[in-house]
């Protein structure tokens, strides 16, 4: 059926509001550190334990008395009996007697009664004896206590995305597991009769499928769970048979779709959910103005987020729209692109009333061009973007030399 639009055209913020209203926060889960890489801590970890737990020595050499190397010199070095080997590990190190010394590795624990590490290097490494050239300072060479954090202090905080040093730090406080938000389990439905699976021999009339797997890596990357549902019939029956036995299947945070969302006939997507509880829209930006969202109630109130069809399109609208609603519920510090400030290399034009979402890559630290062209159908040119580059709803000539706003898509 043809569709035609009453509804006012939204702006950029009115829906992205509404799609982010879709996802509440994600609700914790406990994983094992070695899966938490890249996961959003949902509560503060506490230590429990001090880091360091024991004083230990910093240096292969020797634990001593500072009192009793008084005078120690190259020139005049004091000789001590070594009273214990004490490697890193050792559990059951005995107290250092008055005029001894004990031979320490790194990370070891000091004995009780030594203040203080001498290196190897100005001792002559002896075994039984050992002749000491330094006279050193009370601590010298020692790791205190809780000289990093004590027990009880808060050493990563609620929100934190994690990295490797995050993980060491949380395994060397004791933490086996970590408390991380939950990742959206996000079911990405491709749709056209006209698709096929990459790798098959193409027919007349037919195009390989490339929205799926750019979504659903585009929802990985954004911290979600993504599966892909491929080659959904342009038959409103089958697609809303199809969509509802997936979700009875297992819990579904969000529904995403490609394509059928337009004012023309075979529109699939807006066909089998117009009056279902998603609202179809168009928005003021280009590419990707046909846009719809909303919850269907036969399908257990799952939401609904419609993107467009085309290549470039799609991808656009999920930057604007599901990446930062994926990343906020997520409790992502950082939901939205970096935005910097860059010199436009060449001159631009935009049409009256849209806002803008040009390719770019950078010509220099600070200077922005265009790549390709505004064709929505252009994708080789997306994926040698390094930057959108915005403009305005109300700008309609943008020279060369102007200061204009960009998104970089590789932080």
């Amino acid at each position: 059926m043809l569709h035609v639009e009453t509804q006012r055209t939204r702006t950029v913020e009115e829906h992205a509001k509404i799609v982010a209203e879709l996802l509440p926060p994600m609700e914790p889960e406990s994983v094992p550190i070695g899966a938490a890489r890249g996961r959003v801590l949902a509560r503060d970890l506490v230590a429990a334990v001090s880091l360091p737990s024991f004083d230990n020595s910093s240096m292969d050499g020797y634990a001593v008395r500072a009192a009793d190397l008084a005078g120690a010199s190259e020139d005049n070095p004091v000789e001590l009996p070594v009273s214990a080997d004490i490697p890193a590990g050792r559990t059951d190190v005995p107290p250092l007697a008055p005029g001894t010394a004990a031979r320490i590795m790194t990370g070891a624990p000091v004995p009780e009664g030594a203040d203080a590490i001498v290196p190897v290097e100005q001792t002559d490494a002896g075994t039984e004896r050992v002749r000491l050239r330094v006279q050193p300072a009370a601590g010298a060479y020692v790791r205190r206590v809780g000289e990093d954090t004590f027990a009880g202090d808060v050493v990563l905080t609620a929100g934190t995305v994690l990295g490797p040093a995050h993980i060491g730090l949380a395994a060397a406080v004791g933490a086996a597991t970590l408390e991380v938000r939950r990742r959206p389990r996000v079911l990405v439905l491709s749709t056209g009769s006209e698709l096929v699976a990459p790798g098959t021999p193409l027919r007349r009339g037919q195009i390989y499928e490339s929205n799926g797997p750019m979504l659903t890596a585009a929802v990985e990357d954004a911290g979600g769970e993504a599966e892909l549902l491929r080659f959904v019939p342009d038959d409103v029956d089958q697609f809303l048979t199809t969509l509802a036995g997936r979700v009875r299947e297992s819990a579904v945070d969000l529904v995403l779709t490609s394509g059928g969302v337009s004012a023309g006939a075979y529109e699939v997507v807006k066909d089998a959910l117009t009056g279902r509880g998603v609202e179809f829209t168009k928005v003021a930006m280009q590419p990707g103005g046909p846009q719809g969202a909303g919850r269907v109630p036969e399908l257990g109130d799952v939401p609904v987020v419609t993107l467009p069809g085309n290549p470039v399109s799609s991808q656009v609208s999920f930057e604007v729209f599901v990446r930062p609603a994926l990343r906020t519920a997520l409790g992502h510090p950082e939901p939205h692109r970096p935005v910097r400030t860059a010199t436009l290399a060449e001159r631009l034009t935009s049409p009256a009333g849209k806002r803008q979402y040009r390719r770019g890559v950078y010509a220099g630290p600070d200077t922005v061009r265009e790549i390709g062209t505004a064709a929505s159908h252009r994708l080789a040119a997306l994926a040698r973007a390094d930057c959108f580059i915005l403009l305005p709803e109300s700008v309609t000539h943008v020279p060369e030399g102007t200061q204009v706003e960009v998104w970089d898509l590789h932080r």
